[in-house]
Parts: structure tokens; C-alpha cells; sequence
């Protein structure tokens, strides 16, 4: 007997991880749901999931950050499909400067206000149908949302802000049966760093090379093992592992000097 394909709903799915990890899950013919602002990006992913044998994704194009839009998106996957079995989180933007560097303070609302609220208001109203499915949740993180990293205070915040969310969530939820999945990611090679903010707001308009990261089609391939084993927190790389068993076994002035020598070498995402 074969069973129902899962109905998926991914956040940020017009480019990157997010895009990445809809093409794999439509070579499995799920039921898609794509969310981000590029309505031309996401109608052109949308085209490709039906290429690859998958039905036609819900596309809803919005500024996630909007509670109201991320009500939408959710209302929309969940009308086209039926239900909602699995909510990833992925919606994000990226910011590379020192507080003090910082001299337009709306960047630290509006980093929090994408990176962190959009998980909560997406998790809000996908939480009925998450239940009734006995489902999961995952939200995408950073290695600067486990461990502080110079440069990135406002968006570690926001990312830290994401596990004291998610980490009491599961408690909440364990009754109900939804898993809730942490995915902390190292450098990956997507367009976030070239349109990731400086601390005037401007883009940072930096380029990784591929041949020294982690792919996007890589970084989806362990988050989908991850979000189909449940697991509580996937860290995408060894050195990431690593800094998080550091933070809890060395003394924190030494492990704040690592952090900033990985800073200034670019190691850190």
C-alpha cells in the first residue's frame, strides 16, 4: 500500500536551502507549499516541482515577516492540500557588522523581525494542522544562534531567540506528537551573504566559493534525513558540532577567543 505524500510547507523557498530542499522533496511527489518574497523565483521553482513529477506547489508571495502573510501562506498550502504535515522555517536574511558598527538601529528590528518572528507567526497558525497530523516543525538556525560570534550580535540574537522558542516548543508539543527541529547550519553557498546587510543596512554583496562550502543541495539533503528522523538539533558541519560541545565544556573566555579568531578568518556563518 503506498502511502500519502506528505504536505510540506517551506518558508524562503525561492532560492538556496529553501529551494534546494523543495526539489528533493518533489522528486518524492510531496504536496508543496513555497513561500518568499520573489514571486518570480518562486513561480519558476514551482515550474520545476511540477517537472519532476510532483502536483502544483501552493505559491504564496509575501513579506514573511507580516504576521498577516504568514497566516496566508499557511491558509493557502492548507486549502490546496488539505493539511499540513511538516513546517520548515526557513525564511531568513543575514547581517555582518559589529554593534557599533551598526548606525541604522531599524536593522535590529528588522532582522529579529524576519529571522525570528516569521517562525513564530508561521508556527502560530500552522499549529492546528500540525497537531492533527501529529507532524513537525524545524526551523532553520545558524552556528551564531548556539554560540556568540563577533560581528554577528543583532543577527545571533535573532537566531538564538529561535532556540529558546523552538527548544520550549517541543516541551509543549511532546504530548501532541509534533516534533519540533532545530537545523544550525555552517557557511552554505547561497545568494544570503550577497544580499546579507551591513551595519548602514546596505548589502554586504559577498560571494562564497564553492569550491571551499557546503552546497545548498548538500546542506537539504542532511536537513530532510534530519526532519524525517525527528531529530532535535542537526549541526551541518564537524567544527559546528564541535562549538557546541565547547560551549559546555570549556571555561567561556576561551571559547570567545576561538569564536573570534573563526570570525576574522571567515568561518562562521
Amino acid at each position: 500500500m503506498t502511502s500519502t505524500p506528505a504536505i510540506i510547507l517551506i518558508t524562503g523557498a525561492s532560492e538556496g536551502i529553501g529551494r534546494a530542499l523543495a526539489l528533493r522533496y518533489a522528486k518524492e511527489g510531496a504536496r508543496l507549499g513555497i513561500a518568499a518574497r520573489n514571486a518570480v523565483r518562486l513561480d519558476e521553482l514551482a515550474k520545476e516541482i511540477v517537472a519532476l513529477g510532483a502536483p502544483a506547489p501552493a505559491v504564496f508571495a509575501g513579506d514573511l515577516a507580516r504576521e498577516v502573510d504568514c497566516k496566508q501562506a499557511v491558509e493557502l498550502t492548507v486549502q490546496k492540500f488539505g493539511g499540513l504535515d511538516t513546517l520548515v522555517n526557513n525564511a531568513g536574511i543575514t547581517m555582518w557588522a559589529t554593534f557599533e558598527e551598526t548606525t541604522d538601529p531599524g536593522l535590529i528590528a528588522k532582522v529579529m523581525e524576519v529571522n525570528y518572528y516569521s517562525v513564530a507567526y508561521c508556527t502560530l497558525h500552522a499549529l492546528p494542522h500540525l497537531k492533527k497530523s501529529r507532524g513537525r516543525i524545524v526551523a532553520v538556525s545558524s552556528l551564531a544562534g548556539v554560540i556568540g560570534v563577533p560581528g554577528h550580535a543583532i543577527y545571533g540574537a535573532s537566531k538564538h531567540a529561535i532556540h529558546g522558542f523552538i527548544n520550549s516548543l517541543r516541551i509543549e508539543l511532546e504530548p501532541a506528537g509534533v516534533s519540533c527541529t532545530i537545523v544550525a547550519p555552517d557557511f552554505v553557498v547561497t545568494e544570503i551573504h550577497n544580499r546579507g546587510l551591513r551595519g548602514d543596512g546596505k548589502a554586504m554583496q559577498k560571494r562564497l566559493d564553492p569550491k571551499k562550502f557546503m552546497s545548498a543541495d548538500t546542506c537539504a539533503g542532511l536537513m530532510k534525513d534530519a526532519i524525517e528522523r525527528r531529530v532535535r538539533l542537526l549541526m551541518t558541519s564537524p567544527r559546528g558540532r564541535l562549538a557546541a560541545t565547547m560551549r559546555d565544556l570549556i571555561p567561556g573566555a576561551i571559547l570567545d577567543k576561538i569564536a573570534a579568531r573563526g570570525a576574522k578568518k571567515g568561518a562562521l556563518h
